[in-house]
């Protein structure tokens, strides 16, 4: 029970005030020593009604320890002026976007020469063969024809004996899951 007392006692006591935010917010420091480490405490004492939502971020930071010394009026000063650019500037985009959308809707219904279609689905599900054909590939756009003919490598490269190798090679359709075995 006497902790506790000397705890309360303490606390108005052997207080330091390091500042105020312009909400009236008032922060405090004290130096206590628990198992004879001493630590500092750190709080706020609001102004009127406990909302945590009028606590700076700067001063939220020094309350939580991420920052080691309490933001000073003219930071915080300069601070809140760079938030109020950042919110013109963002309500200056705003308007601009606005206006090049308005702008971009009559000139899309002028004209309809600049459209831009979506992506050629029908070429795309050639390549891959139906399911009544089974592994027959359909025939491909002249595009992808032509791109293997240019990939294909002369027939005298290919008649040159390849070497043996331990590793491993693909072995197309007549692999079975399960059934490889490394070297020996």
């Amino acid at each position: 029970m006497s902790k506790i007392f000397s705890r309360i006692a303490g606390l108005f006591s052997n207080r330091t005030l390091v500042g105020m935010d312009k909400t009236g917010n008032r922060y405090f420091t004290r130096k206590e020593e628990i198992d004879g480490i001493v630590k500092e405490k750190r709080w706020v004492v609001f102004k009127g009604e406990q909302d945590p939502t009028s606590v700076p971020v700067e001063w939220i930071c020094w309350l939580n320890g991420q920052r080691k010394i309490a933001p000073t009026p003219e930071e915080m000063v300069e601070l809140e002026a760079r938030r109020e650019r950042i919110r013109l500037n963002v309500a200056r985009l705003k308007e601009e976007e606005g206006k090049k959308l308005k702008e971009g809707s009559i000139r899309k219904s002028m004209s309809s020469v600049g459209k831009v279609g979506g992506p050629d689905l029908g070429s795309f599900i050639r390549q891959f063969p139906s399911s009544a054909e089974g592994d027959k590939v359909e025939e491909t756009s002249d595009k992808t024809d032509s791109l293997r003919q240019t990939k294909e490598t002369p027939k005298e490269e290919e008649e040159k004996p390849v070497a043996e190798s331990t590793e491993p090679t693909g072995s197309g359709a007549s692999f079975k899951p399960g059934t490889w075995q490394p070297p020996t």
